[in-house]
């Protein structure tokens, strides 16, 4: 079997989270930990200090996080079924720009925008899921 795009669409939606937290650790690893920098030690608790778009980007990490198993699961059951491979590309990729824009809704503070792309992006997903019916 070869990467298809949706494999590779697969391989960047596990790194959209790790994305997030380095956005949301941007510029605070060379600040002292005493004068709020990043703690290493302590990461839990030094996320749950933050504010503003570093609370946001967290909370973006948390949510991709927990998008990706449904995510995994309809791109691999969409290939056992043998769903058009221009198709499942298709909607792969669109699943990943549309959380990509999730990540920069969240992060702009644009609650209803990114409200609006995640219920787009499980739609998507779910069509990702059941497009082995239509083959």
């Amino acid at each position: 079997m070869r990467m298809t795009l949706a494999y590779f669409c697969v391989l960047f939606a596990a790194l959209l989270p790790i994305a997030c937290a380095g956005i949301g650790k941007w510029g605070m690893f060379n600040t002292p930990r005493r004068d709020g920098g990043f703690d290493n030690h302590d990461p839990r608790t030094w996320w749950s200090r933050q504010t503003g778009f570093r609370a946001r980007a967290n909370a973006a990490q948390a949510n991709t996080f927990e998008a990706l198993p449904f995510f995994f699961a309809a791109v691999i059951i969409a290939h056992q079924l043998k769903v058009n491979q221009a198709v499942l590309d298709l909607l792969a990729f669109f699943w990943l720009m549309l959380r990509a824009c999730y990540v920069f809704a969240y992060l702009a503070d644009v609650p209803k925008l990114r409200s609006a792309i995640w219920i787009f992006a499980l739609v998507v997903n779910i069509g990702i899921l059941l497009a082995g019916m239509w083959r």
